[in-house]
């Protein structure tokens, strides 16, 4: 099975957010495997990953170099990526440094559509939960100005709404 067909399931398969949803499965429907890659310009599915310590309270996020707005870990597909989930666990590690992550049982935890410096103009983001192991230590990672861990309180006080939405949605899921 090809990512997109993975992405594909993984939507139809997710059932919140019914008219964004919707809308990520009109844009691969439109756009076929290109949809999915960082060349297509009308917008490209992305994965990423809240990493979370659950035990502590408390999410992990990474200052992005080139927004410099405090994030969850995510980014780009990449051919190798055999799934959305693998993309975003992928993405997760590489980021935050910190190996033995485990996604959170049930897959995506939220969808978020956001607008993208050119040349592409928006990402079709699919959010995970990445539960970190009991003694995780981060390292910061190329992408990365900074990586600090935020107890869930404090996560309005630093990102936006997005990022807020997505911890309110992996602690509802907890």
């Amino acid at each position: 099975m090809s990512l997109f067909d993975d992405a594909v399931l993984v939507l139809k398969g997710y059932e919140d957010q019914p008219e964004l949803r919707q809308a990520y499965l009109d844009h691969l429907s439109a756009h076929g495997d290109d949809g999915m890659w960082k060349a297509c310009t009308a917008g490209h599915v992305t994965a990423s990953a809240l990493v979370v310590d659950p035990s502590r309270g408390r999410v992990l996020l990474t200052l992005h170099k080139k927004l410099r707005m405090w994030l969850q870990m995510g980014g780009h597909c990449e051919p190798g990526d055999p799934t959305l989930a693998a993309a975003a666990l992928r993405e997760a590690t590489e980021e935050s440094g910190v190996p033995g992550l485990t996604l959170l049982a049930g897959g995506p935890v939220r969808l978020d559509r956001h607008p993208i410096p050119g040349p592409c103009t928006q990402h079709l983001d699919v959010q995970y939960a990445a539960l970190a192991p009991s003694d995780a230590v981060e390292a910061i990672s190329d992408e990365s100005l900074d990586l600090r861990w935020f107890a869930y309180d404090e996560v309005a006080d630093v990102a936006d709404e997005s990022v807020v939405r997505l911890v309110e949605a992996t602690r509802a899921r907890l």
